[in-house]
């Protein structure tokens, strides 16, 4: 429950109540704030591992545009998302961001910190086409089509 509460976006304090409204009285508002310190730091540490299990022949790479309340409104944004097929020939999630906006300066970003990471051997990248994504490609990932 703490982990689904923390991955959208709900504060501590709430978090705290719902569980007291499960019946669960021992869990404090520091004892969600360390849960949630543990888990933002497990998702750190994923998306920053190195990809070392490649190369990666077969990358597909989408974004998924979610709405989200920032600053007292409801804005969109965009998790661009890499799977890869590893050097044993296993899908594997290479890296997920999220982007203001589905345009190029995202993408390149995106691109460049997943072969900043290891990312190499690319020969195929599966998406929509969008423009600015197919510019990404052409700049990080040379000889993919």
């Amino acid at each position: 429950m703490v982990a689904t509460a923390y991955l959208l976006g709900v504060s501590t304090r709430r978090v705290e109540k719902l569980a007291e409204s499960l019946g669960v009285t021992q869990l404090s508002k520091s004892q969600v704030s360390a849960m949630a310190k543990h888990l933002a730091e497990q998702v750190t540490a994923f998306r920053n591992r190195p990809l070392d299990t490649g190369p990666y022949a077969f990358v597909w790479v989408d974004a998924l545009t979610q709405k989200v309340r920032e600053g007292g409104r409801i804005i969109n944004v965009h998790a661009l998302i890499a799977v890869g097929v590893n050097a044993d020939g296993h899908r594997e999630i290479l890296g997920i961001d999220v982007a203001t906006a589905e345009d190029g300066a995202g993408w390149l970003a995106f691109l460049r910190s997943l072969t900043a990471r290891g990312l190499s051997g690319v020969q195929l990248v599966i998406s929509d086409a969008h423009t600015g994504l197919v510019n990404a490609i052409g700049a990080v990932l040379p000889g993919a089509s």
